[in-house]
C-alpha cells in the first residue's frame, strides 16, 4: 500500500486545434492569414503529449490521480478535446472563444495556463504540451507558462522519466551537441520533441467513453485573462513560384549563365 503521505500526482496537457499536418496550406484571398476552411485535428506535438502524460500513468501506475486536458478555442474545439479524451485522458476545459477570434498569441494563452491551473483545488504538478504548434510555429508558450509560474522547465524533451515518491522528473532533451539530461523538481513545465513517443489510435470503445467524461467551459473573462493580440498582421503572401532550372554542357556554360544572372565568379 503507497503512504498516505504521498501526494498523487496531476497533470495537465494543453491541447490546440490546428490545420491537419497534411492539409495544403494556402493564403485566404484577403491575404490576412491563411485559409481555415480545411480539414482541422490536435496538434501533432501536443498529441505527443497527451500519449506521454497517459504512459506515465501506466508507468506509475496508483501515483498518478488525474490527467486534465485543456484547449482554448472556438466551439469546434470540442473535438480536439474529445480525441484527447480517447486517448486516455481523464477530464477537460474548454476556454471557449467566438468562432470567428483569432488564435491567441503564447503570452495570452501561458496566462490563459496559469489561471486555470491556479483554479485547480489539488494542485498541478506536471504539464506536458507540445513544443511548438504548427501553424505559427512560436514554440514559445511553454517557456512563457513555466516564467509566469516561476517553475522549472524542460524543453524539447525525448524522454521522461518521473520519481512519484522524490518528486522528480528526469528530462533527456536534445540539443544540438547530442543530449542533455536534466533533474527538474516538481511541479514542471515539459515540451515534448517528435521522438518521445508514438501516439495511440483511440480506439471504439474509447471514443464511446469520452462522450460521458466530464468537460467544464469557461471564458477568457472567466478567467480574468485578456486575450487581445499585442501584435498586428499586415500581410501575409505565399512565397514566390519556384523557377524551373536549367541544364549546361560544361563549366563554361555554368559561368556564363551564372555572370548572366549578377554572380561574380573566380577560377581557381
Amino acid at each position: 500500500m503507497r503512504p498516505s503521505a504521498v501526494r498523487l500526482l496531476h497533470i495537465l496537457v494543453p491541447v490546440k486545434r490546428a490545420v491537419d499536418y497534411a492539409v495544403k496550406i494556402r493564403v485566404n484571398p484577403d491575404q490576412t492569414g491563411i485559409d481555415l476552411n480545411v480539414k482541422h485535428s490536435m496538434n501533432p506535438f501536443d498529441e505527443i503529449a497527451v500519449e506521454e502524460a497517459v504512459r506515465i500513468r501506466e508507468r506509475l501506475k496508483d501515483a498518478v490521480k488525474s490527467i486534465k486536458v485543456v484547449t482554448i478555442g472556438p466551439p469546434k474545439s470540442a473535438e480536439t478535446l474529445r480525441t484527447a479524451l480517447a486517448m486516455g485522458a481523464d477530464s477537460a476545459i474548454h476556454v471557449e472563444l467566438p468562432e470567428s477570434t483569432p488564435s491567441p498569441e503564447p503570452l495570452g494563452v501561458a496566462k490563459t495556463l496559469k489561471a486555470i491551473i491556479e483554479r485547480q483545488k489539488e494542485g498541478v504538478d506536471i504539464v506536458i504540451m507540445g513544443k511548438q504548434a504548427i501553424d505559427d510555429d512560436a514554440g514559445q508558450t511553454g517557456q512563457m507558462l513555466a516564467g509566469l509560474m516561476g517553475w522549472a522547465q524542460a524543453t524539447f524533451a525525448s524522454k521522461v522519466v518521473v520519481d512519484a515518491e522524490k518528486k522528480v522528473a528526469h528530462i533527456t532533451r536534445e540539443i544540438d551537441g547530442g543530449l542533455e539530461e536534466l533533474r527538474c523538481k516538481l511541479p514542471v513545465v515539459v515540451t515534448t520533441d517528435l521522438r518521445l513517443n508514438e501516439p495511440r489510435y483511440a480506439s471504439l470503445p474509447n471514443i464511446m467513453k469520452a462522450k460521458k467524461k466530464p468537460t467544464e467551459k469557461l471564458t477568457p473573462a472567466d478567467l480574468g485573462v485578456d486575450l487581445t493580440h499585442r501584435l498586428e498582421t499586415i500581410k501575409v503572401t505565399e512565397p514566390p513560384k519556384r523557377v524551373g532550372g536549367a541544364k549546361v554542357e560544361n563549366v563554361d556554360q555554368l559561368l556564363a549563365k551564372l555572370k548572366e544572372a549578377g554572380f561574380t565568379t573566380r577560377r581557381a
